[in-house]
């Protein structure tokens, strides 16, 4: 039987964020929050993850109020009647023994026209595109660039206001921030563009003016990739050289946990070492981080984007609870596998795996 106690022990986030375990709840989109408000549905779908041992919840992506920030139908919405949505959603989690941040959004030049709430607003990017004389894309000029970075600040505090334990900022899977990192879609000339340092100043900023907007003491967690949803090969860092200097860079802005997306945890991330890529972003630089991809499944999410009927083998936590044993990381997100049965945690705990819920595409269309 696998000892399973790693995974039920309370964990410290560096000085500022305290979990009665380090078991994550892992942001995914759900669209199920009409014209951007939460509402008793995801109250009680957060709650009932809350009420069976799941330390942290990262919600979903929640877009900033800017008119380009969404490009999903009933995404919840961080600013307005939504936050009234998001405070009952804190307040059960609360209440049920959970803590719980917010993911921040903007999608960027993914966004499609006539998206709501503004469906006129065009899609923001780092980089412009036109067809046919139509601008798909506008490229963000330096006041674009300045508002977003105060909505994800006014965000921020509003997170703090209303209850939450931290932020999560959203810079990875080819998103807005993401979309700055990445030569191929930053292809900029000024200061925003040009080597990594340069295409990093703007997550810089938007870090940095969150954590004026929130002080020192709360926590701010910064979820990135090296994979894009535009190319699952992509490789923003080649080296742990860089990728030192890329996360430093992070760090020393304002950010306090890094949550390293991956879409299979078990892999290992540079040649010469078995280390994941959060393994490595310990290693680097030393501050918290989150490991994700896959637990409590043997594939990755990637089959399940297309039509089919098939359902997700259910795969033991040996090596994840060996791994964070060793302290390669600190914090485990659980993504599909929580998403299918809210009750996985405490059914792992209990040693009761067979009972667990296996997932299939079709828990993607409600809240469990």
């Amino acid at each position: 039987m696998t000892n399973v106690s790693a995974l039920f022990k309370p964990v410290q986030l560096g000085p500022k964020l305290s979990l009665k375990n380090p078991i994550v709840m892992a942001p995914m989109t759900r669209s199920f929050s009409p014209k951007g408000v939460p509402n008793q549905m995801v109250v009680d779908y957060y709650r009932r993850r809350a009420e069976n041992e799941v330390g942290l919840i990262i919600t979903e992506g929640t877009v900033i109020d800017h008119e380009g920030a969404n490009g999903y139908p009933n995404v919840p919405h961080f600013y307005g009647e939504g936050l009234e949505g998001w405070k009952a959603v804190v307040e059960a989690v609360h209440a049920a023994g959970g803590k719980i941040a917010p993911q921040l959004w903007h999608v960027g030049n993914v966004r499609r026209k006539g998206t709501e709430p503004v469906p006129e607003a065009p899609a923001y990017g780092p980089t412009g595109k036109e067809k046919n004389g139509e601008v798909l894309v506008k490229e963000m000029s330096q006041q674009d660039i300045d508002e977003v970075v105060a909505a994800f600040a006014q965000a921020a505090a509003d997170a703090k206001a209303i209850g939450f334990d931290a932020i999560e900022l959203h810079g990875a899977h080819g998103y807005l921030i993401d979309q700055f990192f990445w030569e191929g879609s930053n292809q900029r000339t000024d200061e925003y563009g040009g080597s990594l340092e340069n295409r990093s100043r703007f997550a810089r900023e938007v870090i940095a003016a969150c954590r004026k907007a929130v002080g020192e003491d709360f926590p701010i967690i910064f979820r990135w990739s090296q994979w894009k949803q535009q190319d699952y090969t992509a490789r923003l860092c080649d080296t742990p050289e860089q990728l030192q200097g890329f996360l430093q860079s992070l760090v020393d802005a304002g950010v306090d946990i890094l949550h390293c997306s991956t879409r299979r945890f078990w892999i290992a991330e540079f040649e010469g070492s078995e280390l994941n890529l959060a393994g490595w972003a310990k290693k680097l630089v030393g501050v918290p981080v989150i490991t994700v991809g896959s637990v409590g499944l043997d594939s990755d999410f990637l089959e399940f984007m297309v039509e089919n009927d098939s359902t997700a083998e259910k795969k033991g936590v040996d090596e994840l609870c060996t791994r964070l044993e060793a302290g390669e990381f600190d914090a485990v997100a659980v993504g599909r596998a929580l998403l299918a049965d809210p009750e996985w945690a405490t059914k792992v705990k209990a040693a009761q795996t067979e009972s667990i819920v296996a997932f299939n595409r079709e828990q993607l269309m409600q809240l469990v």
